[in-house]
């Protein structure tokens, strides 16, 4: 059982909270967990109702309530002042809006300040109507540690007599973390049913099952990533500072005393390797990359934003240690403070930047951003990334490196039948992404007429490109000027700004 959730909920029990609102899916393992507390706390008895069967655990009156919610909470008031009593309510979420509930709810709210008595709702998600906030108290119940996916490994392999390694038997636990207890008996049963044990290629089955939980909140996405560090073409600065952190998240690094990264914000315009950075840095970590699109945050119904928010940080820092990437960031969070929906994109951010600057969990946070004018000031204050670094446009010799990693992968075996130093020279103010495009146009070229596409086919397509730095000329000088005045770090050893404007400004 989580310790904190143990401690927390006691705490409630013991201040007389009459009426707790616990949103999980892991209904069967939080039950077990509440009748273990209730046993420590004053050996108070549990009922439990759901609208199927009614009152259940009361030899007395079992059934009582049944497709009765208001007749369920009339039984509380049945039950002797003096005896202590958790009441839980699965689903009860279904029925908070009816009149009659609410304030039925509120009555007993009253009522069971001085008796030790509790009402416990459980529900997969929060959705509690306005006149309930203020007796309802929200109480998070975790995945499960590292510790209890242990002891159910142990558990389920009781029975197949097998011993684990202590590797085998890590790399399961750390795979599973994430996912609810019932997922994780079913891959694992499914694994020893399909060969009597369990083996080195059923962390691959785990990592599946994570992908199809992660994929179901509709929040996150569990994304592959098999780029690599010389993927990236220049950034030398950025390539050094994550290298040096390559071992950061080991036991070693606690043992010296070194503090878990934090993250790390990416500013600079679009297609200049802010994003590809992001997968680079799980693949070399060998850490799970999860994607955050922040607009799947923002639900309809009151309090559905907050709720979401809470469920992604749960997931991400049961899932730690790994990377989560926020994707164009700038436009979420743009004039939070000012948006017309009652505050909620306030609460949202203020949320998110608080677990930014307080988590101790190994989440490395990765938020790439283009227009640094749209952050909120808090996002850019220390404490809340380990750094900031400004990704400009490549210069020359940046992007000769970029034609040699894109060609090298497209024509790996003849590289040295194109003129990368001539391209680097004949494409300024491109960023990579155009020059990604400009070798994917050239080779339309050479296999419309059947042939390989040539260094004069590439130099023939950037003719036809007007990159980003000629139509985005201010912003780009605008961003360049606030990295230069100290604001950020630079990405790479030579200045990115865009050759032309580097000119006009010398």
């Amino acid at each position: 059982m989580n310790f904190n959730f143990s401690k927390e909920f006691a705490l409630l029990l013991r201040a007389c909270y009459p009426l707790l609102y616990i949103p999980t899916a892991e209904e069967e393992r939080l039950e077990k967990a509440i009748a273990t507390i209730a046993q420590q706390v004053g050996n108070r008895n549990v009922y439990i109702w759901d609208f199927v069967e009614g009152y259940q655990e009361n030899p007395n009156n079992t059934g009582y309530g049944k497709r009765n919610p208001l007749q369920a909470l009339e039984f509380i008031e049945k039950v002797p002042e003096k005896v202590g009593v958790i009441f839980i309510l699965r689903d009860f979420h279904r029925f908070l809006e009816d009149i009659s509930i609410s304030r039925k709810l509120r009555n007993l709210a009253r009522s069971l300040k001085s008796q030790p008595k509790n009402i416990v709702i459980i529900s997969p998600q929060i959705e509690i109507p306005p006149e309930l906030t203020e007796v309802l108290t929200v109480v998070d119940f975790p995945l499960p540690t590292a510790k209890e996916i242990e002891t159910e490994i142990q558990r389920l392999i009781t029975a197949t007599g097998q011993s684990l390694t202590d590797k085998l038997l890590n790399d399961l636990v750390r795979s599973a973390q994430g996912l609810s207890l019932e997922r994780i008996r079913r891959v694992l049963t499914r694994a020893i049913a399909s060969h009597g044990r369990l083996e080195p290629e059923d962390v691959e089955l785990i990592l599946e099952e994570k992908r199809q939980s992660i994929r179901q909140t509709q929040i996150l996405d569990f994304y592959p990533a098999t780029e690599q560090i010389s993927d990236i073409g220049g950034l030398d600065n950025l390539k050094d500072w994550l290298l040096r952190r390559g071992g950061a998240f080991s036991e070693r690094a606690r043992a010296y005393g070194l503090p878990h990264p934090r993250g790390l914000l990416l500013v600079g315009i679009q297609g200049t390797g802010k994003s590809l950075t992001a997968k680079a840095i799980s693949h070399h970590w060998h850490l799970p990359l999860l994607r955050l699109d922040v607009g799947r945050l923002f639900g309809g119904l009151v309090g559905e934003s907050e709720s979401r928010t809470r469920q992604m940080i749960n997931l991400a820092e049961a899932l730690a240690p790994c990377v989560l990437w926020i994707d164009e960031i700038d436009k979420a969070f743009s004039g939070a403070e000012g948006r017309g929906d009652s505050g909620t994109t306030s609460r949202v951010f203020g949320t998110f930047i608080t677990w930014l600057a307080e988590k101790k969990s190994p989440v490395f946070v990765v938020a790439t951003a283009n227009n640094i004018q749209a952050l909120p000031p808090e996002m850019l204050r220390k404490g809340r990334f380990d750094e900031i670094f400004f990704v400009g446009l490549p210069n020359q010799e940046e992007r000769e490196a970029i034609f040699k990693v894109h060609l090298g992968h497209l024509r790996g075996h003849n590289l040295g039948n194109y003129d990368v130093k001539r391209l680097a020279y004949e494409t300024p103010d491109f960023s990579g992404a155009e020059i990604e495009q400009t070798l994917i146009e050239a080779m339309h070229i050479g296999f419309s007429q059947n042939r390989d596409f040539t260094t004069e086919d590439i130099l023939e397509a950037a003719s036809q490109i007007v990159p980003l730095a000629r139509t985005a000329q201010e912003q780009i000088q605008f961003l360049q000027n606030w990295a230069a005045a100290g604001k950020a770090r630079l990405a790479s050893r030579k200045s990115g700004l865009s050759d032309r404007i580097q000119s006009r400004l010398n």
